[in-house]
């Protein structure tokens, strides 16, 4: 098989799969991306060249990306090894791919006492759960104890600083784009 061949067939079993399990007809797709019961079926089926006038109503319908619904089944991306990245009071794990989800960075952070102090501000919100430990959020003028299995999310343009409490924290983060430029980049603030 060529791999473009190999590259239809995962669409068809794609937009067949995302169909019958969301319990739709050909008829109720086909109501849904204004193209013909008998043309899905075809691209179904493999009868059908697909076209990608006909892939952007069929990704719409289904409420997802085009992106989603053509890329690749390899699996390299599947198992992701991260490399620790060190700071004074900090290592990081970045736990998705260049591109993330939705432009969304996941990391691990195992985050010490010797954590300078600095408070950072940038553009964005953070999201974090704490995993052990007892995470300091400084937030403003308030500061905040975050214990193991609760979560904080928070306007990054606040001045904050995620410190440990009495003993080394690890905790699980998502960052939009500019949190993660901000966090895990360099020329990262020291306190953030």
């Amino acid at each position: 098989m060529t791999q473009e061949s190999d590259v239809d067939a995962l669409i068809r079993q794609r937009i067949r799969s995302i169909r019958t399990a969301r319990g739709w007809s050909l008829e109720n797709l086909a109501g849904r991306c204004e193209l013909s019961p008998s043309t899905l079926s075809r691209i179904e089926t493999g009868h059908r060249r697909i076209a990608l006038d006909q892939l952007v109503p069929i990704a719409r319908a289904f409420g997802t990306t085009l992106d989603a619904l053509v890329e690749s089944a390899d699996d390299e991306d599947v198992v992701i090894l991260p490399q620790p990245g060190h700071s004074t009071g900090l290592t990081t794990w970045v736990l998705s791919t260049d591109d993330g989800l939705h432009g969304k960075t996941v990391a691990k952070m195992r985050i010490t006492t010797e954590r300078p102090p600095e408070r950072g501000v940038h553009p964005g919100r953070d999201w974090f759960t704490v995993l052990s430990g007892i995470v300091r959020l400084e937030l403003g003028e308030r500061t905040i104890l975050v214990h193991p299995g609760e979560v904080a999310e928070f306007s990054t343009m606040v001045p904050h600083a995620i410190r440990a409490h009495e003993g080394p924290v690890e905790i699980l983060s998502i960052f939009n784009h500019d949190g993660g430029l901000a966090h895990l980049h360099a020329g990262a603030h020291p306190g953030e």
